[in-house]
């Protein structure tokens, strides 16, 4: 695994983390307060593994994963793919992040603010989970664009955000996800809707439905 710092200046009030990770006093595990413990919480775990069976391809080439925080999501993520570049804004999460992936050399770490960072290059899957709420203002429109931007042509974009609103957050992740369906450059191919989160996976015009790919209807 390989690791480099992209920028360094942070917000003051910055933040990676899920939503409810910010009040962990009261929303961990019983008995627990740390980052580790919310991550290995059934929620957590749960919504990882539907992210992960939403997605068509069984393996990727390049992947790059917006917001990665501690990596439990990117170790999955190291699984399917042949390279994986996964950048945070924190630098703690990204230290539990490089343990946590330790002698995963096809994976690297990044420190970046997005979207301003954006990292050149195309990517056959790109994630954004629990990240886009917090790009503010035109920042919204700016990352989505970087986004699509970065997709190869029979790439594929994950979303994945917590539903509820979150006082200081600029957007929901209803509003995220109504601007994805929203661009004509984007197809929608998976959509997985619950009241905590929603789930979606896009692709460019003509991208097709992992059945038609399989040859299982024309």
């Amino acid at each position: 695994m390989t690791e480099r710092v992209s920028r360094i200046d942070r917000p003051a009030n910055a933040s990676r983390w899920h939503p409810s990770a910010r009040r962990t006093s009261t929303t961990c595990t019983p008995g627990t307060t740390t980052r580790g413990a919310f991550d290995s919480r059934w929620y957590e775990e749960r919504k990882r593994a539907a992210l992960l069976a939403a997605l068509p391809w069984r393996h990727y080439r390049a992947t790059f994963e917006a917001g990665c925080s501690t990596g439990a999501l990117t170790a999955h993520l190291a699984d399917r793919s042949d390279r994986v570049l996964a950048v945070d804004l924190a630098p703690a999460a990204l230290e539990r992040a490089r343990r946590r992936l330790a002698g995963r050399d096809h994976v690297e770490l990044r420190r970046a603010m997005l979207p301003d960072d954006w990292p050149e290059g195309a990517f056959d899957l790109v994630v954004l989970s629990e990240v886009a709420y917090y790009w503010a203002g035109a920042d919204l429109d700016r990352g989505l664009t970087a986004a699509v931007a970065s997709l190869s042509p029979d790439g594929h974009l994950v979303a994945c955000h917590w539903r509820h609103p979150v006082a200081e957050y600029p957007h929901t992740g209803d509003d995220v996800h109504d601007a994805l369906a929203a661009r004509p450059d984007l197809v929608r191919l998976v959509r997985h809707e619950e009241e905590d989160f929603v789930l979606e996976v896009f692709g460019h015009p003509g991208a097709r439905s992992v059945a038609t790919e399989a040859g299982l209807v024309s």
